[in-house]
């Protein structure tokens, strides 16, 4: 049986996916919330919300993620940081989850992947699960319903999690897979119900696709100052280290959390929701992310509550700390309606420095800029992968290594032309630890991140006096107003200096030795300012 509204020449078993039980289409939220409730797929919660366990796998699985490799990618694919998968193991994954399928209900979104109208990507979302449908209903954009009378998609992703892959015949490494053929433009996913690799693996695709269109794929959130998109303000950074909380500035309007491209035309977001940490989520803090957890359809994913009255408790990470929530974009009040913005003015890379050496904020030059864009030095945060349970010191190029499909030169190389071609000013953000490494420092308080980002984005800390860093040579502003001076000076946070000495060398020569595999790539400019 067939529900909900469809091109009536682009149903599922026009795909080759027939004998299925029956097929939803496009169902709007409350009817979604009603088949995940029919099917026992979790609660309804406070307001409307909608909670959920993802069972076994509470962070994404990079290790399961595969591109096959056709000769129409072979040349392009970095393969060192993807995992191959022959046509034939493709082809019988393939086959298999269809023969799985068989019987099963399914759920079906057409969405766009992009605001701008002349660059997103229409992209059909299969799922087994109703709640997964109406995640990726929040974070991919929603066409309009008479839109979708004419919809052909031109990617599928097929998100079975009660498939299990065969290493052996398949080639995968795992039960679980996650599998990309540019050349079938399909996605296969099988094994895992966490949700966020619906939305990163078509973050994986725009990775791929938009270069060739000289547009940047960005792991980034964005905003701009309210009323003037010309000054727009971009967030790099891995999960965890804050793109979410400080793009959602109140004083600013919001583009987008997590994922943006720039074109010759500014920035446009490339999705229609947002996907938020919730551990120690704070109203005083992030008022606007934690009104969310209270909102109709808002997916909770992992949190624990309360079975009777369903309070939510933002501190008990048992099952995994890495508890999220999802939701529209227009939940938050002060959201873009188009979701576009002009040319960065000023770029920000934010680092989870878990060895408490960096200074809350840096300077840096278009050439530190790329060195630090093709480093990606951070901290992985406890639970955004599996078999991650605390603060992990980690170089993850271009901020978002994972969903890289190509060498990081090609990413480095279009941010460097467009930083030059439009002037925007570029800064290190570390909002990691201060005092000392974890476990013995503490996390820098958010109240002074936020005053120097404001400081940085409306233009005076530009003004301010700086000294340069004798380890890492980018500046430091020696003042900020409104943020204590010790904290700008990350040597004299620490009470034993010799030990701040060494951790600082170790991180210098983590660097240098990361760096290497870059050296053979790069301008003489950017070799200059390499680290070590």
């Amino acid at each position: 049986m067939e529900h909900g509204r469809v091109n009536p020449s682009h149903k599922l078993e026009d795909q080759g996916m027939d004998g299925l039980g029956s097929v939803y289409y496009n169902l709007l939220e409350p009817d979604l919330i009603a088949e995940a409730i029919k099917r026992d797929e979790g609660v309804l919660g406070q307001g409307g919300t909608f909670l959920v366990s993802t069972g076994k796998y509470t962070g994404r699985s990079p290790k399961d993620k595969h591109v096959v490799k056709t000769p129409d990618v072979a040349d392009r694919i970095w393969w060192d940081n993807n995992a191959e998968m022959s046509p034939e193991g493709f082809d019988a994954l393939h086959a298999d989850m269809l023969s799985h399928m068989k019987g099963r209900d399914f759920f079906v979104q057409d969405l766009y992947g992009g605001a701008d109208p002349q660059l997103r990507l229409d992209v059909r979302v299969v799922t087994e699960l109703a709640w997964h449908n109406l995640f990726i209903r929040h974070l991919l954009r929603r066409p309009a319903r008479e839109e979708l009378d004419g919809f052909v998609p031109e990617f599928t992703i097929v998100n079975v999690p009660s498939f299990k892959a065969d290493p052996e015949k398949h080639g995968c490494k795992s039960d679980t897979v996650i599998a990309l053929n540019f050349a079938k433009k399909m996605i296969l996913i099988g094994g895992t119900e966490y949700a966020g690799e619906n939305k990163k693996s078509v973050f994986t695709l725009l990775n791929y696709l938009l270069p060739e269109k000289g547009v940047m794929p960005m792991h980034c959130s964005a905003n701009h100052a309210t009323g003037n998109p010309v000054d727009t303000a971009i967030f790099f950074g891995l999960s965890g280290t804050g793109k979410t909380t400080l793009s959602a500035d109140p004083a600013r309007t919001l583009i987008g959390d997590d994922e943006h491209g720039w074109s010759d035309r500014g920035t446009f977001n490339f999705e229609g929701g947002c996907y938020a940490k919730t551990i120690s989520l704070s109203p005083k803090a992030e008022p606007e992310i934690y009104a969310t957890t209270k909102k109709f359809g808002t997916v909770i994913e992992n949190m624990v509550f309360d079975p009777e009255t369903k309070e939510l408790d933002f501190e008990d990470d048992s099952l995994t700390p890495n508890m999220r929530c999802a939701y529209p974009l227009d939940y938050i009040s002060n959201a873009s309606d188009t979701a576009l913005g002009g040319h960065p003015k000023n770029i920000i890379m934010l680092t989870c420095d878990a060895f408490g050496v960096l200074p809350p904020i840096s300077r840096l030059t278009p050439a530190q800029a790329m060195y630090h864009f093709l480093s990606g030095f951070t901290s992985k945060m406890a639970g955004t992968e599996r078999g991650v349970t605390e603060p992990s010191p980690v170089f993850s190029t271009c901020f978002g290594a994972p969903f890289m499909p190509m060498r990081p030169e090609v990413y480095g190389n279009l941010l460097r032309d467009k930083i030059a071609k439009h002037g925007a000013t570029c800064w290190l953000v570390n909002t990691g630890w201060t005092g000392g490494a974890f476990g013995t420092g503490s996390r820098m308080p958010i109240a002074a991140t936020r005053a120097l980002l404001t400081a940085a984005l409306d233009g005076s800390l530009s003004e301010s006096t700086f000294r340069k860093d004798p380890n890492f040579g980018f500046e430091v502003p020696v003042t900020v107003e409104g943020v204590d001076a010790k904290l700008l000076d990350p040597r004299s946070t620490w009470a034993d200096k010799k030990a701040y000495d060494a951790q600082a060398q170790k991180l210098v020569d983590m660097f240098a030795e990361n760096f290497d595999q870059y050296v053979a790539h790069i301008d003489d400019d950017v070799k200059a300012v390499a680290i070590g």
